[in-house]
């Protein structure tokens, strides 16, 4: 069963059609004591990073308890960023820390008719070491963003975007897996990757 993390800020109804399409058992926990059940968790999210907040005390410290313990974790858009130490669209919210880095603004380019957010669809640049997240994939697969703040590049990074400057895309480290993008969204490349976490949790 994976445990469909609802904190408000979530994008809830497409991912729980992509799960659905995929053939996937979910729920969505009522408490941070149900995490303990879970053989996966996702952490979905649109908007202001100030939402996470809502994940401070029992559901973060249950969270991250589950990915000690081995659980697979997925952060999707919003909860991706999450899985770093802090944003600074919101300087005193914590992140989970699980992954080092700090979330920063993009930066747009008038003359290159590059916005901030950026919205619409952009290629992944697969970075050069294996990913179970990327499996049947190949570079330059295209995704479906809408974002203003994005993670830095850094050793957790199996794939990067560029929007004037290259941010991280997709990260892995162990059993933590991150996108920036939304899957459920992203045609048969998201949901690629999406059974591709589903495979990781058994």
């Amino acid at each position: 069963m994976i445990a469909l993390i609802d904190y408000g800020a979530g994008n809830l109804t497409s991912v729980r059609k992509a799960l659905t399409a995929l053939g996937a058992e979910f729920t969505i926990p009522r408490s941070p004591a149900d995490l303990a059940a879970a053989r996966g968790l996702i952490v979905p999210g649109v908007g202001h990073f100030g939402a996470t907040a809502a994940l401070e005390g029992d559901w973060r410290e249950a969270i991250a308890a589950a990915v000690e313990g081995g659980t697979p974790l997925l952060g999707i858009c919003l909860g991706m960023q999450w899985l770093f130490e802090g944003s600074d669209e919101a300087p005193d919210v914590r992140g989970l820390g699980a992954l080092r880095g700090r979330i920063t603004r993009l930066q747009g380019d008038a003359a290159l008719r590059l916005k901030v957010p950026h919205v619409g669809w952009n290629a992944l640049d697969f970075r050069d070491r294996p990913a179970q997240i990327l499996n049947g994939l190949a570079s330059g697969a295209q995704v479906y963003f809408t974002h203003s703040y994005a993670a830095p590049i850094t050793d957790a990074c199996v794939a990067a975007t560029t929007h004037v400057d290259p941010f991280a895309s997709v990260v892995e480290r162990d059993r933590v897996f991150g996108v920036q993008f939304h899957p459920e969204k992203s045609s048969d490349a998201g949901l690629q990757m999406l059974a591709n976490f589903l495979a990781a949790c058994g």
